[in-house]
């Protein structure tokens, strides 16, 4: 089987890839570097254009070549070399007739818990307590609460220490209450935390008994995720912006996460999020997949998520909540009572329509103005 051609499609904020071989099968992956699109798609055009005639069989070999070939890396290149790994996973899927996880091993589990990953904050108690009872009617078990800060604070108010921690723990305490002890929460701090927030805000929440505390500091510096693992009893899970296996040893090797949160459209596909599960089971550390994108992202995690023995629970965006995406692709993912189905098709298990562009027009996802606090200075996102 040779690759004899490609083709690279916008639909939404998403990026997507097709790789074509001389036996009408295609692949399909995805990038995960949504705040510059152009860029990657740039580097995929330098990428498959060096495919094309080679062999799509040699997967991990294309992997390294692409990782190893030049000086510079970084995120537009890593998800460049994601999306076209998962492509070739999901040809081989499809030459040989089996999902991708039959491929790394088979199933260890016959269907996939996951989370509800609302994408925008809530403001107002009672639009707060309806959210989440309507997640919950919805059938999930668990879902994740921004407390990454005050959506506004002209005065400053919101974002003094005091004040700032006790509307979080707050905000925790009234979801809690809605949802009751039968659900799972996921704290999403966005990296919006100094050490000292993280760990007052940890240790006052855990009273509520959240599954996890997500990046409650930026994850550039491993110990100082570490000391504040070790001073708040609350799992904590980091590692979505990391673009290497090195980075999540750096950071397991410290004791510094509960769970490790690979994104495989970004960290080099379903090759190198296999291997960080991998190397997660020999830390004891659990693995929630980092999951902000389309429905190829969703594909990609759930053939991973079926495989792995240290699999905890899988991210669900709010994006695709009650079919918004379902026309993207021809097989739409499904859940229901709490759980992602594993499906049984070939590859990653769907294709991308052929007018995803049309009903999915192209939008932009982020842009260059930082976040700022109310004396005008730069914020961490």
């Amino acid at each position: 089987m040779k690759i004899t051609g490609y083709r690279i499609r916008y639909a939404k904020h998403y990026l997507f890839v097709e790789i074509d071989t001389d036996e009408g099968i295609t692949g399909l992956g995805e990038a995960g570097n949504w705040a510059f699109l152009k860029p990657t798609a740039e580097a995929l055009n330098e990428m498959c254009g060096y495919l094309v005639g080679k062999d799509p069989s040699r997967i991990e070999d294309w992997n390294q070549n692409f990782y190893r070939a030049q000086y510079f890396r970084g995120s537009v290149v890593m998800s460049a070399i994601s999306a076209i790994d998962i492509a070739l996973w999901d040809i081989k899927g499809k030459k040989l007739g089996v999902p991708v996880y039959e491929l790394l091993g088979g199933k260890t589990r016959d269907r996939i818990r996951c989370y509800a990953s609302p994408m925008q904050t809530v403001e107002g108690d009672e639009a707060l307590r309806k959210s989440y009872d309507d997640l919950k009617q919805q059938g999930f078990t668990a879902a994740k609460i921004f407390v990454n800060g005050p959506v506004s604070s002209p005065d400053g108010k919101g974002e003094f220490y005091s004040s700032r921690l006790a509307e979080e723990v707050r905000k925790v305490a009234l979801v809690r209450q809605t949802v009751g002890d039968d659900f799972d929460l996921v704290l999403e701090v966005h990296r919006g935390m100094n050490k000292a927030e993280a760990i007052a805000f940890g240790r006052e929440v855990e009273k509520y008994h959240p599954m996890v505390l997500e990046d409650p500091v930026a994850p550039d510096n491993y110990e100082t995720m570490a000391e504040v693992a070790a001073k708040v009893a609350v799992p904590i899970a980091s590692g979505e912006r990391f673009i290497s296996l090195r980075e999540f040893e750096m950071l397991m090797c410290r004791n510094a996460v509960s769970y490790v949160r690979p994104d495989v459209c970004a960290v080099g596909g379903i090759s190198a999020s296999r291997k960080i599960a991998a190397l997660a089971e020999a830390h004891d550390v659990l693995v929630i997949p980092h999951n902000p994108l389309g429905p190829v992202s969703s594909a990609a995690c759930i053939q991973l998520c079926a495989c792995i023995p240290n699999l905890a629970i899988q991210e669900l965006p709010g994006f695709c909540l009650n079919g918004k995406e379902d026309r993207m692709v021809d097989r739409p993912i499904r859940f229901s009572d709490g759980f992602i189905e594993i499906p049984d098709s070939p590859g990653i298990g769907l294709s991308l329509s052929p007018d995803a562009e049309k009903l999915y027009p192209s939008v932009c996802r982020g842009g260059m103005a930082a976040k700022r606090s109310c004396d005008g200075a730069v914020k961490d996102w």
